[in-house]
């Protein structure tokens, strides 16, 4: 959705906006942000506190899914229901509210948009911004799980290499093994196709549709997206790729929510460095 599309909407009560900036050097960088300034109405998500569940060491990567009960409850907070029109939005191209839109879309509701180019296109074009707290009805969002859109890591780990298709949405340097500023482990899974989020982007705007989907078939190689399966460094910014699919036009893979910093806490799971072969 558009910034112009989005300012249109803003007095509709069938609307709801939620703001996800967030940044993985600092946990309160989100939530100063929001304080400083917001769209008006939008309500805050935390990365760790509400689109994340408990870190359990060894057993779970950074950002795990929390439960769908206590998701659903702080929707609700925020007043949503399954009749709204849900707009999501970061200042960092889609990177965090990425994975508020996959949520939803995996608990069924598929009214939900990134606001294309995020805060910074939104201030650019001069719109309102608030610091007021908003306070929106309580909502009755009810959940109804796409199991389908989702992959554990055991059961990855099971699948013949030339029975999978995973793309890892990381930049390149960290998918070869070169860096590695927040694991423990550096490389990617192997057989993994390197499918950077970033570039799905072009100055801080999402791809037209036709050059997403051109990019999406490509990293394919002839797999059907919905047999793919996307991963990230926590399952954060591999729903980006995943709303790319989407924006494209496509059948959504699944995503691997426990992404590598899950797949790197079982010792006898495999890695790889380097480039796909």
């Amino acid at each position: 959705m558009s910034p112009a599309e989005l300012a249109a909407r803003l007095t509709d009560p069938a609307l709801r906006v939620v703001d996800c900036r967030a940044s993985l050097q600092s946990v309160s960088a989100g939530r100063e942000a929001y304080a400083t300034g917001h769209v008006p109405r939008a309500s805050f998500a935390d990365l760790l506190e509400d689109l994340s569940g408990p870190v359990v060491p060894g057993k779970t990567g950074r950002h795990p899914l929390p439960e769908v009960d206590s998701f659903v409850g702080k929707l609700r907070r925020w007043g949503i229901s399954r009749t709204h029109q849900v707009v999501v939005y970061d200042d960092a191209g889609g990177a965090f509210a990425s994975r508020l839109w996959w949520m939803l879309r995996w608990l069924g509701h598929d009214a939900v948009a990134v606001l294309d180019g995020g805060f910074a296109a939104w201030v650019a074009e001069g719109w309102p911004v608030t610091d007021e707290t908003v306070s929106e009805p309580a909502g009755d969002f009810a959940a109804t799980p796409r199991g389908e859109l989702l992959i554990e890591g055991r059961e990855l780990a099971e699948l013949a290499p030339t029975a999978r298709k995973v793309l890892d949405a990381r930049a390149p340097e960290r998918f070869r093994g070169e860096v590695e500023p927040i694991d423990p482990v550096a490389g990617h899974i192997p057989g993994a196709v390197n499918l950077p989020f970033a570039g799905n982007l072009r100055d801080g705007r999402f791809l037209p549709p036709p050059e997403l989907r051109a990019r999406l078939v490509a990293a394919l190689g002839g797999t059907p997206p919905e047999q793919a399966v996307v991963y990230c460094g926590s399952g954060v910014t591999a729903c980006h790729d995943v709303l790319a699919f989407a924006r494209a036009g496509l059948p959504l893979p699944r995503l691997y929510a426990g992404s590598w910093s899950e797949w790197i806490t079982d010792p006898a799971r495999p890695t790889e460095r380097g480039d796909a072969p």
